[in-house]
């Protein structure tokens, strides 16, 4: 067997890590993990990739895009394993990105009673798609959704 100590095929990491084969080998494409390749062509995954799932896994679940942790770990020397102060460093970027995105959800949850889609109906007011009712200009319909077909509706 083409196995060096503390090496993990896919399925094994999958087994560890709660994670899809499919994802692990899409994390793999997007650069978010490694592994080397037997004279057999199968992947080997060492131990420290669980931990770097693990970061990956807890990341996306709270919102921060697979771009953003890529880049994080990208930071890290020679790709090595996060540290506990490495996930101090990450989670307290993303805690402001995180903060503004729960702001600007705040700011339209409390906006929505007021929107109905803006455009069918031109309401004289709607702070998220047609502010000041601007679309009123180009008369009535849907102008934001695209041109009307004939028996097809406004533009959906």
């Amino acid at each position: 067997m083409d196995r060096l100590a503390g090496e993990m095929s896919v399925g094994e990491l999958a087994e560890r890590s709660g994670v899809n084969v499919s994802a692990l080998h899409f994390y793999e494409r997007q650069g978010l993990i490694a592994s080397r390749r037997t004279a057999g062509n199968q992947r080997r995954y060492g131990r420290e990739m669980l931990r770097r799932v693990a970061v990956i896994r807890v990341a996306q679940r709270v919102g921060v895009p697979l771009a953003d942790v890529g880049e994080a770990l990208a930071t890290l020397p020679q790709g090595r394993t996060p540290t506990r102060e490495d996930w101090t460093a990450m989670s307290t970027r993303w805690r402001a990105e995180l903060d503004e995105r729960i702001a600007q959800l705040e700011r339209l949850r409390d906006s929505l009673s007021d929107c109905i889609g803006c455009g069918c109906l031109s309401l004289d007011r709607c702070v998220l798609r047609n502010p000041a009712d601007e679309m009123a200009a180009l008369g009535p319909g849907a102008h934001r959704l695209g041109p009307c077909q004939p028996g097809r509706g406004a533009g959906i």
